[in-house]
């Protein structure tokens, strides 16, 4: 029954995305080149990746009239809406693929910061602490790859990305 929470977040992720800008997908799958000291980092995130997919597959929906449902079910939904706007604003990118418009206005890394949210709320509504752990790591290694991405994006845009850096948080 976990799998249901999944359908939403791959409909988005891709279905969305692939509507809107057919080439945003490529840019969407890019990760940007780690020094071979934080590689680790890209293995650990890949790996939490399919853990936390896995256990959502399997994992049943605890359905109870409780406030933990509810608060679960507040989170996953509110991710949802993250990751709905990140994708629109990610989609909507300049020519070079400078994008600091839609919700790039708020946070350097809304796609990230809304796939937290979206597992948080899929780790509370399938009670499970196994996948919040994952989760935990997989946001820990997914840190360490916005760090990259980050220098990637100064060496490709200059001072128009030190200066966006300057207005901008990283995540919220």
């Amino acid at each position: 029954m976990g799998f249901l929470l999944l359908l939403p977040f791959f409909l988005i992720r891709f279905l969305l995305l692939s509507r809107l800008d057919q080439q945003a997908l490529g840019r969407a799958a890019h990760f940007a080149p780690m020094p071979k000291t934080e590689k680790g980092f890209y293995w650990l995130y890949q790996v939490t990746n399919i853990m936390i997919f896995i256990l959502i597959l399997v994992l049943p929906i605890k359905r109870s009239p409780s406030s933990i449902y509810y608060m679960g079910l507040l989170v996953y939904l509110f991710g949802l809406l993250a990751l709905t706007a990140s994708i629109i604003s990610f989609a909507s990118c300049d020519n070079t693929g400078f994008n600091c418009s839609g919700v790039y206005r708020f946070s350097r890394n809304p796609m990230y910061a809304a796939y937290f949210i979206f597992f948080i709320g899929c780790a509370v509504l399938l009670h499970s602490r196994l996948l919040l752990a994952a989760v935990l790591l997989f946001q820990l290694a997914a840190h360490r790859i916005i760090l990259a991405e980050e220098n990637w994006c100064i060496q490709r845009f200059g001072s128009k990305y030190l200066d966006y850096m300057k207005k901008v948080r990283r995540y919220f």
